[in-house]
């Protein structure tokens, strides 16, 4: 079985609504997911944005979900643990939490990763994509995303 991940805010290349970014609330989007492998211990959801000028701006980063939830509600709490499971690391706006779509021009894309990993981290919150991209290498049973569009 395929993972997929789907949000109700926007479809898949569609526009993300101004209340996910720096232009508005700079709440996270509801994301659910289905098909996680049942062997998957721990999930990992990395958003980032490639069309960024200075290179790949990372906007989230959460690890260690538990593969049973099956989603994250609209306005996670940027705080280090989210309620129900998993921690947040840190983002390139230096913060913990999710920063959302804030191109300084133009259409950008952004992608949200989900990952299926067969291991559950040791880390403390706060890690960054870097770390757990390292930590991750011979970890990842499956993985899946959704992209968004944001213009200013």
């Amino acid at each position: 079985m395929s993972m997929k991940l789907v949000s109700a805010a926007f479809q898949e290349g569609g526009t993300i609504s101004e209340k996910f970014t720096c232009d508005g609330a700079d709440r996270s989007p509801p994301l659910n997911w289905d098909g996680v492998p049942d062997e998957t211990k721990s999930l990992v959801l990395i958003l980032d944005d490639p069309d960024a000028p200075m290179g790949t701006w990372v906007h989230w980063v959460v690890y260690n979900l538990p593969p049973t939830i099956g989603g994250l509600s609209e306005g996670v709490v940027p705080e280090r643990e989210i309620k129900g499971g998993g921690l947040q690391g840190m983002n390139d706006f230096r913060k913990i939490g999710y920063g959302g779509p804030c191109p300084p021009a133009g259409e950008h894309r952004y992608f949200f990763k989900l990952y299926a990993l067969d291991t559950v981290f040791p880390f403390a919150a706060g890690v960054t994509k870097a770390q757990l991209m390292i930590a991750m290498e011979g970890h990842v049973i499956e993985e899946t995303h959704l992209m968004g569009r944001y213009r200013r």
